[in-house]
């Protein structure tokens, strides 16, 4: 799919914020600066959010420089990225290798949260698969074929008995507090496509299914990292694009236009190796006027926001 650049000026980002991965795990805060009253949709820029690992005080000035300097980077380049582009769109980063995170992007509201569409087939997986551990069972050959499907190919009606499998929105809810997810409501009754979230909170869940510190066992995580490598040629887009091997990456999209306003959410969640360093990303947009500038706009941020990291592994192996 060829990829779009936007080029109208640049909107200020939203909010930014970047840390540890230990701080992934809890509620993670960001600091908003008030510019004063705001008209339309002009989002504030706000401050950057700095956490330095526990050592001895020249290291720790270090390594706050190097992580205000990637904030920064990170920054800018999403600013780049979502110029001209309409609607809502955030992206968050964890390279696994470092620890260290970041997010940036532009919403309408500070606390916006995104519909998930499919990418909530992750999370129902995840959660099948803990109510299995739970029962000292394996899968059963349908929930397997079910399972695949949906994730491989994005089957909605193998979603729609999962989600039943695992007890709708209640049972997801229950999953997700053992996952470590703080910001993720699951939608009403059937509509698990509904489902509300953040990309920071998609990071807590990429973490549980790719970190070895996760609830799922080792056999829960390999079954589903396998599925999303698998991922059939039409689903193949988004965050794969920053990977230094597309083919190579781990992911699922969610894509659903919305009956209101025809406007489209588009989402990519998963896991990149970039530079020799391995990151989860989660990029979420809503408003767009299009799939395709939807997913253009995806892949954009998936590129833009993990090229900081790429430059800073670089930078580190030359070192």
């Amino acid at each position: 799919m060829a990829r779009h650049r936007h080029s109208s000026p640049s909107r200020i980002p939203r909010y930014l914020a970047i840390g540890t991965a230990a701080a992934l795990i809890g509620a993670i805060g960001f600091s908003y600066a008030d510019s004063g009253p705001q008209t339309g949709r002009n989002p504030v820029e706000t401050a950057a959010a700095v956490t330095a690992l526990p050592s001895p005080s020249a290291t720790a000035s270090a390594q706050d420089d190097a992580r205000a300097e990637l904030a920064a980077d990170v920054e800018a380049a999403v600013r780049e990225a979502v110029a001209g582009a309409g609607g809502n769109a955030a992206v968050a980063v964890l390279d696994l290798s470092t620890g260290t995170s970041a997010s940036a992007g532009t919403t309408e509201t500070d606390d916006h949260e995104f519909d998930t569409a499919s990418i909530v087939k992750v999370d129902i997986l995840a959660a099948l698969l803990l109510q299995a551990d739970d029962d000292g069972r394996a899968l059963t050959a349908q929930e397997r074929a079910w399972a695949t499907v949906m994730i491989e190919n994005s089957d909605n009606a193998a979603a729609n008995a999962l989600w039943d499998a695992i007890g709708g929105g209640q049972g997801l809810a229950k999953a997700n507090a053992r996952l470590g997810l703080t910001e993720t409501v699951p939608g009403d009754g059937a509509y698990w496509g509904l489902t509300r979230t953040t990309p920071d909170d998609q990071l807590r869940l990429l973490r549980a299914v790719f970190g070895e510190d996760s609830v799922l066992s080792a056999d829960a995580r390999e079954y589903l990292c396998g599925l999303m490598g698998s991922i059939a040629a039409d689903q193949d887009w988004g965050v794969s694009a920053a990977a230094d091997d597309p083919g190579s990456a781990q992911l699922k999209n969610g894509w659903l236009a919305r009956s209101g306003t025809g406007l489209w959410v588009t989402n990519s969640i998963g896991r990149v190796e970039v530079a020799g360093h391995t990151l989860l990303l989660a990029v979420l947009c809503d408003g767009q006027r299009s799939q395709e500038s939807g997913m253009a706009l995806v892949e954009d941020l998936a590129m833009a926001a993990s090229r900081p990291f790429a430059d800073a592994a670089v930078a580190g192996a030359d070192e």
